[in-house]
């Protein structure tokens, strides 16, 4: 007959398995940030670019004085140093099962890569749209002049 205790894990092996459940989950969480810290940290050591640093994030809006709006409060929100707004953008596009087809207007918008999560957040709060287009690509390269003026547009007061 089996002993009770042969069949419990030893209690030294739970509590390593919580633990190393907690270090992943603290990793994965903390991931983004502290990509961020390095990119930073590194280009301020290195004087140099570090592909990453920024990004471009797209966003469509259903109209140019939307567009506007949008850019203005990311611009006053420091979330962001320039916005373009280009006009007139066709778009065919599924949704709720039928292909829609419409005219949007979209925006470029250039941040710090540390900054997009907060910028997908402020959208999906400000923008019209129920399911708001915004996605991002990391700059690899930039002028040096250029991305410095990037950075000073976006330090907060």
């Amino acid at each position: 007959m089996d002993r009770p205790e042969s069949r419990c894990p030893p209690a030294g092996s739970l509590r390593l398995f919580v633990l190393t459940c907690l270090l992943v989950l603290t990793a994965v969480l903390t991931y983004p940030m502290l990509r961020t810290f390095s990119l930073w940290f590194h280009s301020s050591l290195a004087r140099s670019y570090v592909s990453g640093t920024y990004s471009i994030v797209f966003v469509n809006c259903p109209n140019e004085q939307i567009a506007r709006d949008v850019a203005r409060a990311i611009l006053d929100k420091k979330l962001a140093a320039s916005v373009n707004i280009l006009p007139k953008t066709s778009s065919l596009y599924f949704w709720k099962g039928e292909i829609e087809e419409s005219t949007e207007i979209l925006l470029l918008i250039k941040t710090k890569t540390s900054k997009v999560s907060r910028l997908s957040t402020y959208m999906r709060l400000a923008h019209p749209f129920e399911i708001p287009e915004v996605f991002s690509i990391s700059m690899d390269h930039g002028d040096a002049r250029y991305l410095k003026w990037l950075e000073e547009g976006m330090k907060e007061d």
